[in-house]
């Protein structure tokens, strides 16, 4: 896989710092269940990174301090992890909203049989990758048969409530299939609901709707199609100022599978780590000590990603508005 962080610096993006940071997001590990051509973080099943217990004790002391309202859990497959269910469970009890990025099919895995039970008894929010409401689209994505496991995992999770009523929040989550922008969300999310519910009966909250990053994966995939400048180009061509104050390295604090922290999970996947003065590494133990609010956010090239067009977000698109200026 060809490297491509050093195409991203140096870079013109307007320097921006923290606000009041309230959401963590959390990468259990890198290990999944699929392996698709637009991840950013090279998941897969040959992958073996995980959260050791001693890293995971200091995620429960940060968890019960107070600090942080939403647990934003991610992967790989983050229901992989072993102390998964634990984690969750402790969260719940410490008042945090917990919302697992799930990849659907990681319901029908080997020993994962009773998930969508315990995560609907625990009314843990679900952001569910479907890149696509049709089947050819998604498989060629995700792999074949994913689309069809997908459509009987939604079903299960409408089974027991999730899309159907407000305790059980269920997201689906686009991406683009190439080097363009996504679709304005609102439109998309009507085409979702509409051909989910008349072809299946399945029903969701939102659509998600999320830009491709140039970092990685999707990145490397790029420069060998000889795409990655004019891809570039198209995120910086489309940059709107208003989408600043919403990013969500403002008010979310990424943590690695080591316990490390960075302003975003893009970030994270390309090693820059919070902005230190002696360059080290910030550990997860030191948000027990002090607070980032208004700390100078790490920035590159690839940070347009989430300010063209409608902005990008891991919770969708930014404005709407923005699409028509």
């Amino acid at each position: 896989m060809r490297e491509t962080k050093n195409l991203l610096f140096p870079s013109d993006f307007p320097k921006i710092r923290r606000q009041c940071s309230d959401t963590l997001q959390v990468n259990l590990g890198y290990r999944c269940n699929q392996s698709c051509v637009h991840c950013h973080v090279n998941a897969g099943p040959t992958r073996s990174e995980m959260m050791d217990s001693e890293n995971m004790a200091v995620l429960f002391e940060v968890i019960s301090s107070g600090q942080f309202k939403l647990l934003d859990l991610t992967g790989g497959a983050p229901e992989l992890h072993p102390q998964f269910q634990q984690l969750v469970q402790h969260a719940r009890q410490a008042g945090l909203t917990v919302r697992d990025r799930c990849n659907l099919t990681i319901l029908f895995e080997p020993g994962q049989e009773k998930l969508a039970t315990f995560l609907a008894d625990h009314q843990v929010e679900i952001v569910a990758s479907l890149p696509c409401y049709s089947e050819l689209n998604v498989d060629l994505q995700r792999g074949k048969g994913v689309f069809s496991k997908s459509i009987e995992a939604l079903k299960l999770l409408n089974s027991l409530g999730y899309g159907t009523n407000s305790e059980h929040r269920l997201h689906l989550v686009y991406n683009p299939a190439g080097a363009v922008l996504p679709p304005p969300q609102a439109t998309l999310e009507l085409d979702y609901k509409t051909q989910l519910a008349e072809k299946f009966s399945i029903k969701f909250d939102q659509l998600f709707v999320i830009t491709n990053m140039p970092i990685k994966r999707f990145g490397s995939t790029l420069a060998a199609q000889g795409n990655f400048h004019s891809y570039l180009e198209t995120l910086k061509s489309a940059y709107q100022s208003d989408n600043i104050d919403g990013v969500m390295c403002r008010d979310t604090v990424s943590v690695d599978w080591q316990g490390y922290l960075y302003d975003c999970d893009f970030n994270q996947m390309l090693e820059m780590p919070l902005e230190n003065a002696d360059r080290s590494k910030k550990h997860l133990r030191e948000l027990l000590e002090k607070s980032l609010d208004n700390a100078e956010i790490m920035i590159g090239q690839h940070c347009y990603g989430c300010t063209a067009g409608q902005g990008s977000s891991c919770s969708g698109a930014l404005s709407e508005t923005n699409l028509n200026k």
